[in-house]
């Protein structure tokens, strides 16, 4: 009987996360009294509440287009049977969202219209439908009602997607553009904690930033140019420097509006190359093949959880390889991400570690590694 229970379980938790109704999985049979999801609250309705909260950055933060010290964030609660989802959007310049503007999109969000929150696919496709941008906002229900679905289930995502968060990877830590001495000491400060660095490149001083960094951590580093490099020739040829530097990736090196360059570079590079800027969303993913070698998922960007794990299936199936980033976010958009990152390849969610005030426990950097708990949803508990 216990190994009848532990299938239906898992039959259930499979459901929930391919999209399948959960009523099909139990057609002819009986399922346990636990896993009987659609007699949950019965009568019950979801409720939002939603909030502005700035992101205060531990230090200034430069990119190759722009720097800042905060970052305009909305958290957002979903509730249903006395149990809380929680989600949030970030919104770091480049995106074109604001408060105001995620905030405009939530009120127009009616999920109480829904008498079951495992209905993900229909929940989401109509607040999908609601603008066609918004993604950041999008992306804050999804988050929620993800934590919400896993903690109703008893799981967490990873396990209902059927990962094993043993092969969650190492997760780069950003260095920004700065001076020597701060780049120095920014790098020094987190010696022995990672096993990887990011660092931002797309400016005159690019050679400058990796030797200072080198001179002080011989760690593996990613490079993001942020579109910074315009000349193919010149992206290549920083390419194969930065290959000899101890470089092991390149992210989006040249602007989205040269693709033609972007996939001549990538044909020559030594190094692979993924797609940032150039991918938004699951309907970018199969013109991106062959101008990149992967794609750098961010929930954001593309609306959150649901459309994230498409892309990932999408991505393998076409042959690429996948990188999962973040903004800079609390835990818990953070620890969202993290639910996937057992099958990428690279992963950058150190959005956390970049603030000085989130307001959640989840997903811990151990030894450099992504360390995934067992509580349920996206595994976080408020502070």
């Amino acid at each position: 009987m216990q190994n009848r229970r532990d299938f239906l379980k898992t039959a259930v938790l499979a459901a929930i996360g391919s999209g399948l109704a959960v009523n099909n999985v139990f057609a002819g049979h009986s399922a346990p009294s636990l896993f009987s999801v659609n007699k949950l609250g019965k009568g019950a309705k979801m409720k939002m509440r939603f909030f502005p909260y700035e992101l205060q950055l531990k230090h200034v933060f430069t990119v190759a287009t722009y720097s800042r010290t905060t970052t305009p964030d909305v958290q957002v609660e979903i509730e249903y049977d006395g149990v809380v989802g929680y989600g949030e959007a970030s919104m770091p310049p480049y995106l074109g969202q604001t408060v105001d503007s995620v905030m405009a999109f939530l009120k127009k969000v009616n999920l109480e219209q829904f008498d079951d929150p495992f209905q993900l696919e229909d929940i989401l496709a109509y607040v999908d439908g609601i603008t066609p941008g918004d993604t950041a906002a999008k992306a804050a229900v999804d988050i929620a009602l993800h934590d919400l679905v896993g903690k109703l289930l008893g799981a967490p995502w990873y396990k209902i997607w059927g990962l094993d968060k043993a092969q969650a990877p190492s997760t780069t830590f950003t260095i920004g553009i700065d001076t020597p001495d701060v780049v120095r000491q920014k790098t020094q400060e987190v010696a022995g904690q990672f096993n990887i660095l990011k660092v931002k490149l797309g400016r005159e001083n690019d050679k400058e930033m990796i030797e200072t960094i080198r001179s002080v951590s011989s760690l593996p580093i990613a490079v993001d140019a942020n579109q910074g490099w315009t000349d193919r020739q010149y992206a290549l040829d920083m390419i194969h420097w930065l290959k000899e530097k101890g470089i092991v990736m390149i992210e989006q090196p040249m602007p989205k509006t040269q693709l033609d360059d972007i996939a001549w570079v990538t044909q020559q590079s030594p190094l692979p190359i993924f797609a940032d800027e150039s991918l938004q969303r699951l309907s970018d993913v199969a013109g991106l093949k062959g101008a990149f070698t992967g794609i750098n998922i961010k929930l954001m960007k593309c609306t959150g959880m649901r459309e994230a794990w498409k892309m990932v299936t999408l991505a393998r199936a076409l042959g690429m390889r996948v990188m999962v980033g973040c903004m800079t976010e609390t835990s818990c958009a953070v620890s969202a991400a993290a639910q996937f990152s057992p099958v990428v390849d690279f992963a950058d969610l150190d959005g956390n570690l970049l603030i000085s005030n989130d307001r959640f426990k989840g997903m811990e950097v151990v030894k450099g590694f992504i360390t995934l708990n067992d509580l349920p949803g996206i595994g976080v508990t408020k502070l």
